[in-house]
C-alpha cells in the first residue's frame, strides 16, 4: 500500500442544537471547544471540535450543527481516520474499485484534506484525513 492509517482522528454527530450541545460540554465535562467553531459552506454545517484529552493526537469529538435545511440530520455521522498521504490512499482505493463519495480531496474545517468512502464500502460513513503539516500534506 501506498499510504497507512494513522490513527482514528475525528468521530462526527450531527445535532440539532449546535449551541445547546456546546453549552452542555462545557457545563457537564468541563470541556471547550479545541478550535473555533467553523462553517463550512459546502457541506452545510458549521462544527465544533472538543479534545477530550490534552494529548495533541488524541481522537476528537465533532459536533455539526446543519446551517440548512438539507444539511445533516441529527445522529451519529461519521468515523474519520487519519491517513499520512490522501492522494495515494485514494489512488490506492480507486484501483481497488472501492465505492467512493470524492474521488479527490476537497477542504474540510481547518483546512483537513477529506474525502468520503461510500456507506456501501464499509457500512458506514469513513471520513479520510490528511491534517496540515501532516507527512505528505501540501497547503
Amino acid at each position: 500500500m501506498a499510504f497507512k492509517v494513522l490513527c482514528v482522528d475525528h468521530v462526527g454527530v450531527a445535532v440539532k442544537d449546535l449551541q445547546l450541545i456546546k453549552q452542555q460540554m462545557k457545563d457537564i465535562l468541563g470541556l471547550d471547544p479545541s478550535l473555533p467553531d467553523e462553517t463550512v459552506e459546502e457541506q452545510h454545517v458549521t462544527t465544533s471540535f472538543y479534545k477530550p484529552s490534552a494529548q495533541t493526537e488524541a481522537c476528537e469529538l465533532e459536533f455539526l450543527g446543519s446551517t440548512t435545511p438539507d444539511g445533516p440530520i441529527a445522529r451519529f455521522q461519521h468515523v474519520a481516520l487519519r491517513v499520512d498521504d490522501i492522494e495515494a490512499c485514494l489512488a490506492d482505493l480507486q484501483a481497488k474499485e472501492v465505492p467512493l463519495i470524492d474521488k479527490k480531496y476537497r477542504i474540510g474545517a481547518g483546512g483537513c484534506h477529506i474525502a468520503f468512502l461510500h456507506p456501501k464500502a464499509t457500512g458506514l460513513l469513513l471520513e479520510l484525513t490528511e491534517r496540515p503539516g501532516g507527512p505528505s500534506f501540501k497547503a
